[in-house]
């Protein structure tokens, strides 16, 4: 039964990692696609946009569709639904088919990370939990990096790349179709609709909500923010790819932390060190690349690890229908934390040279004292949060 449950485990991270680089494929190759056939970038933004309302239109079904239709019907299903929906760009001629192809490939999308995170929370035992949510993170993390790395190696042009994602999404559904992969069956979440399972847990909303702005926020303004206090575009550029490397490698030693100590102090410690190693970055740039790459690793390794550990934290406090609930409001806070956190960290960049740093130190600081005051109850049953 070990041995089962670890294949199991494997086969559904590896079904994150390939869908990952599915993703990332699909999103640059769309907008590159657009632009090539004469889209202005008003067009392109609106094309992208539709698959974060499918995802929105997802989150509210998703809980009894999963119910319906249980978990491997419902992944499996996703996974192909994807694959015949990248077949679908490159042959339908008409462009204004295609807002409604990237509305579908946002709803199977949120079905997807919702659900192969319920999955993987159910077949984890409570002392390797963080360790493997950590994994899952990761290989999701590196398929987004190595999306763009196989356009490069296949190219844009015609219908191949879109083959490609479709091939890699059966693939990823070759993971989990055996039977012989433990797919836990669950009750109808007793806590009603989306928004009712979203509040059992206002603090996975909140680390969720962080985690968005922050990252948005990171990939608008962080070389901008370096060559304004004197780098050179070129080494600007790389800070990103820094942190986000020190996110993939740092996951697994957070996840082992995670399962030999208390999680939600885990939490606090590592948003307080985030606030705090934001406030430093002015310091570093000026003190010299190796510096300011050595605080980045570290940092985004950090902040990653925030949400790692809170994906434990609900896994080990619910189940069924009731965790798919929350991993769907999960999504749509992801989505509001995204539309609302480069806008404030671009005007507290207006307010002051130093504007990202404080924006960042400031939403940590926030969570932190968040964290503090709010409790997550220690069973489903007890599914109230103490306020401060």
């Amino acid at each position: 039964m070990a041995n089962a449950r670890l294949v199991a485990r494997g086969a559904i991270v590896a079904t994150a990692m390939v869908f990952g680089l599915t993703y990332s494929l699909s999103a640059t190759l769309i907008a590159l696609d657009l632009a090539e056939k004469g889209l202005d970038e008003a067009m392109i933004g609106a094309n992208a946009a539709m698959h974060a309302l499918g995802v929105l239109a997802m989150a509210f079904l998703l809980p009894r569709l999963a119910t319906f239709l249980g978990l491997r019907r419902a992944v499996v299903g996703s996974l192909l639904s994807a694959a015949l929906l990248m077949l679908a760009f490159p042959a339908l001629p008409f462009l204004w088919l295609w807002f409604v192809l990237r509305l579908l490939l946002g709803a199977a999308s949120e079905v997807l990370f919702v659900l192969s995170e319920t999955w993987l929370n159910a077949l984890s035992a409570e002392e390797s939990r963080a360790r493997t949510m950590a994994a899952y993170t990761t290989a999701l993390s590196l398929g987004f990096a190595l999306g763009p790395l196989i356009l490069a190696a296949v190219g844009t042009d015609g219908f191949l790349p879109y083959a490609v994602g479709a091939a890699l999404a059966v693939a990823a559904a070759g993971f989990i179709v055996s039977p012989r992969i433990e797919a836990p069956a669950f009750e109808r979440s007793a806590s009603g609709n989306l928004l009712a399972a979203m509040r059992l847990a206002p603090i996975a909303m909140a680390a969720t909500a962080l985690n968005a702005a922050i990252e948005t926020a990171g990939l608008s303004f962080l070389a901008l923010y370096a060559m304004a206090t004197g780098w050179a575009e070129a080494q600007a550029t790389q800070l990103m790819s820094c942190m986000m490397v020190g996110a993939i490698v740092l996951q697994l030693p957070i996840g082992w932390l995670g399962d030999r100590i208390d999680r939600r102090r885990l939490i606090i410690a590592l948003a307080a060190l985030s606030a705090a190693g934001a406030l430093v970055w002015p310091w570093a740039l000026e003190a010299g690349p190796w510096i300011i790459f050595a605080l980045l690793f570290i940092w985004g390794g950090a902040f990653v690890g925030i949400y790692t550990i809170m994906l434990a934290i609900v896994g080990s406090r619910f189940s069924g229908s009731t965790l798919v609930g929350i991993y769907a409001g999960m999504g749509l806070i992801w989505g509001a934390g995204a539309l609302i956190g480069p806008p404030l960290a671009g005007l507290a960049m207006q307010t002051t040279r130093h504007g990202l740093p404080l924006f960042v130190a400031l939403a940590c600081a926030l969570f932190t004292a968040a964290a503090l005051c709010l409790r997550m109850p220690r069973r489903a049953k007890r599914s109230r949060t103490t306020p401060c």
